[in-house]
């Protein structure tokens, strides 16, 4: 930072303001138009098989590729940089992975869509576990103990798979790394660079893909699987007329 003046936008009267600002937003909405757009495709991507058995460490010893996915259908995949070596070992993992991991939402939105979120190191499990509770981390973290960094694109730094399972059969459905990684997140960001994507009938998706109405499946984090109050279904429709 430095004292040098800012070169300030205009100071106009709330007038003036609210027009601007409807001005910029018919921009933003062609942006969030583009961005489902983008969503849509990222759906519609070959997927490529996973052929190889990799195993990683966990608090419960040695846990496979499929393991990772919880039983759920869908699994994103962090490969956080803390290993030897890293800026800040081995109090500390990466600062940015170490942001990104302060960005992460609530897992249970993104498990009551049937996707697993977790990150993966080439630190010790001991070390992980150190490291998450010092910073107050709680997702899924496990150890790389063979190539598996290196064959899906991040074998240094940092990079997020997705992977989808059908069975015992695992493929890769999307990656993305560098500035790519900075808009992800929250629950709605990991959800549109998944196979399935957030699962509403609004979404432009191959057929048969699942879907119900929006807001339907929304729940506090501590409340997926019980019964729902009868009058979320109201709140539901009230407000899905209003944006019809």
């Amino acid at each position: 930072m430095t004292d040098r003046p800012m070169n300030a936008p205009p100071i106009v009267s709330p007038e003036k303001w609210q027009i601007a600002r409807q001005e910029l937003l018919v921009k933003e909405k062609t942006l969030t138009r583009a961005r489902d757009a983008l969503a849509a495709e990222r759906r519609r991507m070959p997927w490529a098989r996973v052929e190889r058995t990799y195993a990683f460490d966990s608090p419960n010893g040695k846990v496979s590729l499929l393991d990772l996915f919880e039983g759920r259908r869908q699994l994103i995949v962090y490969r956080a940089f803390f290993e030897p070596g890293v800026y800040g070992w081995p109090e500390h993992a990466c600062r940015g992975c170490s942001l990104m991991a302060d960005q992460v939402a609530h897992l249970a939105h993104l498990n009551a869509r049937g996707t697993t979120f977790t990150n993966v190191s080439r630190a010790p499990q001991a070390d992980i576990e150190r490291l998450k509770s010092r910073m107050g981390w709680t997702m899924p973290w496990y150890t790389i103990t063979d190539t598996f960094d290196a064959d899906f694109g991040v074998n240094e730094w940092h990079g997020t798979n997705v992977f989808f399972r059908d069975g015992d059969t695992v493929y890769r459905t999307y990656f993305v790394n560098n500035r790519g990684d900075e808009a992800l997140g929250g629950t709605w960001n990991y959800l549109d660079i998944t196979a399935l994507g957030r699962q509403e009938t609004w979404e432009d998706s191959p057929e048969g893909y699942p879907q119900t109405e929006p807001y339907t499946w929304w729940d506090w984090h501590d409340s997926y699987g019980a019964a729902q109050d009868g009058r979320w279904s109201e709140v539901v429709k009230a407000a899905q007329e209003i944006l019809q």
